[in-house]
């Protein structure tokens, strides 16, 4: 008998044959039915850590079960490489973003092949290859064809040392993260997709995917629907106006300020010159950069300063004035609003606090007359309108619509559906991203690539000093020639939000290697669209948003015959180590590679499976980690050192004693649940169940034929496969099998064996296990030391009571109306007193009923079947007997699956 080989051995054998096999290959075929399964690519930043081990964890476990359940499983992998990070890498350590990128994709993929994890390796995508990013231009420029590309001016956060723009996690403390110099906001012309074009189609359409109600409600709150007018403001002394949109047309009469989103292009013009320029400009870069992450808190004092210029109300004529604050987004609406103090709590806070004119124009209906003056916070509520001219009297409800009809006579407004989504700004003045493949040209502008000379290649000779766009100092990328008249001409040197990158690699799975399409028809019409997703809570709204826009889009340019990208999605929890998430700053990280060589890659995934439903967060712990390589162990040590009498042969189950059809049973109802389980991604109960088979299996090894035995390890095996695949293949190479055992079918329960009845004797049996347990302490506690214990089943007359009661509760639980109709009968009528304490007692704790129908001949049967090993445990003599036979004065209190028990 061959010795036991370590875990991480039994992984690199098996992961070698896996390899030269190529048994995770797949092509299209038509005569199956296929399952396409992915995650959310990684961004290659180095090792793993264990947010992606459990990701991938639990993306492979539900690919090896469709695969075992007969399924064409598309299970592929790939890297969203490009990025900040890797431009930052090369700015600090003096190194090319590609040769990073590479050498971390390295580091991923060798991790990921020790993990076992089953992707069809053929079909990996990294998108920073120009074999990818080229069709990123391709599509970039039908979208511009079909009218949703274009530029505009937006906000950017500008170091004027380094000379070039900065992300956001860039700026810190309101400083420049390199120079440290003081980030200015600046208004520059960027690239823009229209995905607003989409915005009723992606909130309709999310009712029809099996997605997380978390999520689609993040998503809807995102796009943000609202029902209401546009209406004009012109600007006191200029020929322009604000337009604001609202959804409380009752209110204009009370507008007595207007205020603008800190981003709004339109403020620089109005203070250009004026003494209220720099206040003005100081607010504003403090609020957008220092303020960035607290802008939408409620709590948050409301500030905001005077521009120096005023509108008029197109109702009143009054004059407004306008101010700039924290609290207006441009993410809504048209980035100004009007303010109605009176009526709304943030406008009142404002208004109180920079002494601003107020105004009533809702009365409540209960007689109470709102006063400006004794106001002490908004009124939001109902009402009739006043000071609201020839709409005076009315419900503020109905003369929304009339105040909105008035609106568009007078030319004045405009009724209106609008969205707090706003087009993607996709413009980065940074290297590490797709070209944008257009040229500007002297005299023709903006002029795109021609196809033919895609992709548009990053330049390799840049330098990375930190400062400006590293492709303005490229020698050869710069200059061109204009496609349309063949004038000198500059390459645009704005590259892509790495957004784009990931919003269709999905498709890009589908054929990898297609050189005429960024995806080849007929794979996509097969494989899409994307069963199940994986992929962490994190890219709830923006990535899973625009990968939805972007199907749709291609849809409508005639590649893609789907309307969304994603059937059914999981969000995987978060892992923690001392409550906290692992980070190297809170010196908590757990290495996955120190986890794979000391406990082998089957413990990993088990632990990160088996600890936790995927959904929820996960607690790290090292012990937990040993209690499960002890597990996997003890199954694999047992096969090892017993295989020769794990044979399989036939059952007859005549013969068999109740033991062991109850372990039939037992493995076979497991079968059939943890099919539902993993369906259900209850991946954690689904192991539980497993283990127990395994549990049950060695500890009544020596009780039961070889052939149960063998029937219970072999089933556990496959039912194991997808969470420790590489001891499972070794564990079935033992039993004798000869394939890979990730190639086998998922067993299918056999009905024949599933024995409801002998199940639950065995649940009395456990029960009676603990009851003895508790008995025999507490005479242990009065210094009583039992040698004997008499266990007495109950009569037959208190089963048919069991039964009879189990059915009228399913009606009602009052304890006289059970009792009335009971005592209808002759036979509970003459043991009336016992009957009513009985049925008491199952009112109080209905667990008592026993949902099969048994006799007091099955629990003696299988009670007496199970003394000696009872007798073995507890180290006491067993007497077994019925009621009627018993001297016992307790044996009254035995009740059906209860025996009572009698020490001596």
């Amino acid at each position: 008998m061959s010795e036991k080989v370590p875990l991480k051995t039994i992984a690199e054998k098996w992961q070698k044959l896996w390899k030269e096999k190529r048994i995770f290959k797949v092509e299209e075929d038509p005569t199956k039915k296929k399952f396409y399964c992915l995650e959310m690519y990684p961004y290659p930043s180095g090792k793993l850590h264990m947010g992606h081990v459990r990701n991938y964890s639990i993306g492979d476990a539900y690919a090896r079960f469709k695969r075992m359940q007969g399924f064409n499983v598309l299970y592929p992998m790939g890297y969203d490489a490009f990025g900040l990070p890797a431009e930052n890498a090369a700015i600090n350590h003096k190194t090319n973003p590609e040769e990073w990128t590479k050498n971390c994709i390295a580091l991923m993929r060798e991790q990921q092949e020790q993990l076992g994890f089953s992707y069809d390796w053929d079909r990996i995508v990294e998108t920073y290859k120009p074999e990818y990013y080229k069709w990123n231009q391709w599509i970039f420029l039908k979208f511009y064809e079909k009218g949703l590309v274009y530029r505009k001016k937006a906000a950017v956060n500008w170091c004027p040392k380094c000379k070039t723009v900065l992300a956001n996690e860039q700026v810190i403390d309101g400083k420049c993260w390199r120079c440290k110099t003081k980030v200015e906001i600046k208004h520059i012309e960027q690239w823009f997709l229209r995905i607003t074009k989409y915005a009723d189609e992606l909130l309709k359409d999310l009712d029809n995917l099996e997605w997380p109600e978390r999520v689609k409600l993040m998503q809807k709150n995102w796009i943000g629907r609202s029902e209401g007018v546009l209406v004009k403001f012109p600007i006191v002394d200029s020929d322009k106006h604000i337009e604001i949109f609202t959804t409380r047309p009752d209110t204009l009469y009370g507008v007595t300020f207007m205020v603008f989103a800190p981003e709004h292009p339109m403020i620089e013009e109005l203070v250009k010159g004026t003494k209220y320029e720099k206040e003005v400009k100081d607010f504003i870069r403090k609020v957008i950069i220092e303020e960035k992450t607290t802008r939408t808190d409620e709590e948050k004092p409301k500030e905001g300063v005077f521009v120096g210029r005023y509108a008029i109300n197109p109702l009143t004529n009054e004059k407004i004035p306008i101010y700039v604050a924290n609290f207006v987004l441009m993410d809504y609406g048209t980035g100004a609003i009007m303010a109605v103090p009176t009526h709304d709590q943030r406008d009142f806070e404002f208004a109180k606090k920079y002494n601003i004119k107020m105004k009533v124009v809702i009365q409540p209906k209960d007689g109470y007359e709102l006063n400006v003056e004794k106001m002490t916070r908004a009124y939001e509520g109902p009402g009739d309108l006043v000071n609201s001219g020839i709409f005076n009297g009315l419900d503020n409800e109905e003369a929304k619509e009339k105040i909105i009809e008035y609106l568009e006579e007078e030319g004045i407004g405009k009724k209106t559906v609008q969205y707090k989504l706003r087009d993607w700004l996709i413009s980065r003045q940074r290297y590490w991203g797709t070209p944008i493949p257009f040229v500007k040209c002297p005299e023709h502008g903006y002029v795109p690539v021609p196809y033919d000379q895609l992709p548009v290649l990053l330049p390799k000779d840049v330098e990375f000093t930190g400062q400006g766009n590293p492709i303005k100092t490229s020698k050869t990328f710069l200059k061109t020639k204009c496609p349309i008249c063949g004038r000198e001409a500059e390459r645009e040197t704005d590259t892509m939000d790495t957004f784009v990158d990931s919003s269709w690699y999905f498709l890009r799975n589908c054929s990898p290697r297609e050189e005429k399409l960024p995806f080849e028809k007929k794979a996509v019409q097969y494989w899409m669209p994307v069963d199940q997703y994986i992929g962490g809570i994190e890219h709830a709204v923006l990535h899973l948003l625009y990968s939805r826009f972007f199907t749709k889009a291609l849809r409508d340019i005639g590649l893609l015959n789907i309307d969304e990208p994603f059937k059914r999605l999981l969000t995987q929890g978060m892992v923690l180590k001392n409550g906290e998430a692992m980070s190297k700053s809170k010196g908590n990280i757990v290495d996955p590679g120190e986890i794979i060589d000391k406990y082998g890659p089957d413990t990993a995934r088990m632990f990160i499976l088996v600890t936790a439903s995927p959904e929820k967060e996960l607690e790290w712990s090292d012990e937990g980690v040993d209690k499960v390589y002890k597990f996997i162990n003890k199954y694999y040590d047992f096969v090892l050192k017993n295989r020769e009498n794990l044979i399989e042969e036939s059952i007859d189950y005549e013969k068999l004693s109740n033991k062991e059809k109850y372990l039939l049973s037992l493995t076979h109802r497991t079968i059939r649940e943890v099919h539902d389980d993993i369906e259900n991604f209850k991946l954690n109960v689904a192991i539980q169940k497993t283990m127990r088979i395994v549990n049950e299996a060695i500890k009544n090894y020596s009780v039961v034929k070889p052939a149960i035995t063998t029937e219970m390890i072999s089933k556990a095996t496959l039912l194991f496969s997808p969470f420790i695949p590489h001891v499972c293949e070794e564990v079935w190479n033992l039993l004798g099998n000869k394939n890979f055992v990730s190639l086998e079918k998922w067993p299918v329960a056999n009905e024949k064996f599933i024995n409801d009845k002998i199940e639950l004797l065995y649940e009395v049996i456990d029960n009676l296990r603990s009851d003895l347990r508790n008995v025999i302490e507490l005479a242990r506690k009065k210094n009583k030391v039992a040698n004997k214990a008499t266990l007495v089943i109950a009569e037959p007359w208190k089963y048919t009571l069991f039964n009879k009661v189990s059915k009228i509760m399913e009606k009602t639980r009052n304890v006289g109306e059970i009792t009335k109709q009971v005592m209808q009968e002759e036979e509970f009528k003459k043991r009336s007193k016992q009957t009513v304490q009985i049925i008491q007692k199952i009112v109080k704790n209905p667990q008592l009923l026993i949902e099969e129908e048994i006799t007091p001949e099955d629990e003696f049967s299988v009670i007496d079947e199970e003394r000696q090993e009872l007798e073995k445990e507890f180290n006491i003599e067993i007497k077994l007997e019925f009621e009627k036979n018993s001297n016992y004065e307790k044996a009254k209190q035995a009740l059906p699956g209860k025996p009572a028990i009698i020490l001596e």
